[in-house]
């Protein structure tokens, strides 16, 4: 199942640490802090998960899958993800 931002809300909903409103306006903060930051080029580190960057992609050739004909793809930013190793040995950890 895939976890979705209003589960996320409902986790933090259910530590009895805040009202379903706060759970949610803390989650929302989160991710637009989050989001500004990668617009902005940082990166965005978080100790014990993982990191976000962007990388900017070169323009390159490419091939319509449709239609096999060659097209130019034009330059673009991406947002990348690298787990950290701590993340990384717990999800080994649940093969």
């Amino acid at each position: 199942m895939t976890l979705t931002k209003a589960r996320i809300v409902e986790n933090l909903f259910a530590k009895d640490l805040f009202t379903k409103t706060e759970s949610t306006e803390i989650v929302e903060t989160i991710f637009e802090i989050m989001k500004q930051t990668l617009e902005r080029g940082e990166d965005v580190l978080i100790s014990g998960f993982g990191k976000f960057s962007v990388k900017d992609k070169n323009e390159r050739r490419g091939r319509n899958p449709q239609t096999g004909e060659p097209i130019i793809l034009s330059s673009r930013r991406v947002v990348t993800f690298k787990c950290s190793g701590v993340l990384r040995q717990k999800i080994d950890k649940g093969i």
